[in-house]
């Protein structure tokens, strides 16, 4: 029998996809723009990732090629607006290094392998955590992990799913165990048809060539629901003054129940 965990997360999960639809993460026209944006975003608001990565397109740089052959401090100072430009700068150029020397360069190549073998070597990368790793995996490579983010250790926290300071893999495999039944169709709560291409609410962005992309069921259930978590934390489930007002998640809150 299911947990009463997971089947809080399922129920988030239809509540925040009725009301809010499809996020239309992550925007970029690229994998490698995807790439480049899960560093990018470390430590930053993504209004300055896409200051970054409008510098890296007008320069023509937002490719394998380009980020291989530009150097360093021209790199620094077009990623400057992301914040941390000089370390990034340097994480950009190693998982170029990384990618040349085990997968001749090749995108494809890389995302082609097991998702186990694939998410052990980009941790071994400088500056790789799990949730880059991870939003790598998912976004980029259409691999089925979720990604956990200070967002969503603050949602659980409040909503009594998990202590905030539970450990990134026992809350990964919490939403894996709780959503994969929706991909399965054991659950109501899929994507409905004729809802990819709208944006309600929450986080969304504007539909883009990777945010549209096909991909596996249970891929695109993870890609939405840290999309519509995303969006809880930004506009409901801030950090200092919560404003459940509105929230989809409000009925949940263990003093609602």
């Amino acid at each position: 029998m299911p947990s009463n965990r997971e089947s809080a997360i399922r129920d988030y999960y239809r509540a925040l996809f009725r009301s809010w639809g499809a996020q239309h993460w992550w925007p970029a026209d690229s994998v490698f723009e995807v790439v480049v944006g899960a560093f990018l975003t470390q430590n930053t608001a993504w209004t300055n990732v896409e200051r970054a990565l409008a510098n890296l397109r007008k320069a023509g740089l937002l490719s394998v090629e380009g980020i291989r052959n530009v150097r360093l401090p021209r790199l620094e100072r077009l990623i400057r607006p992301s914040g941390y430009f000089r370390q990034k700068a340097r994480r950009l150029k190693i998982f170029i290094e990384f990618l040349d020397a085990k997968y001749a360069g090749s995108l494809d190549l890389l995302f082609s392998q097991p998702t186990g073998k694939l998410r052990e070597e980009l941790l071994e990368l400088n500056g790789v955590g799990p949730e880059t790793a991870d939003s790598i995996l998912l976004y980029a490579g259409n691999h089925p992990v979720f990604v956990v983010d200070a967002y969503t250790r603050r949602i659980l926290a409040r909503h009594d799913i998990v202590p905030e300071k539970a450990d990134y893999e026992e809350i990964r495999e919490l939403f894996e165990h709780s959503l994969s039944p929706l991909a399965e169709g054991q659950h109501e709560g899929s994507l409905p048809s004729g809802q990819r291409e709208s944006v309600r609410g929450g986080s969304s962005h504007a539909p883009s060539a990777m945010s549209t992309a096909s991909r596996p069921p249970l891929v695109q259930i993870y890609n939405e629901m840290h999309g519509l978590f995303v969006g809880v934390g930004k506009f409901h489930c801030g950090k200092s003054q919560p404003k459940c007002d509105g929230c989809p998640l409000q009925r949940f809150l263990p003093a609602n129940k």
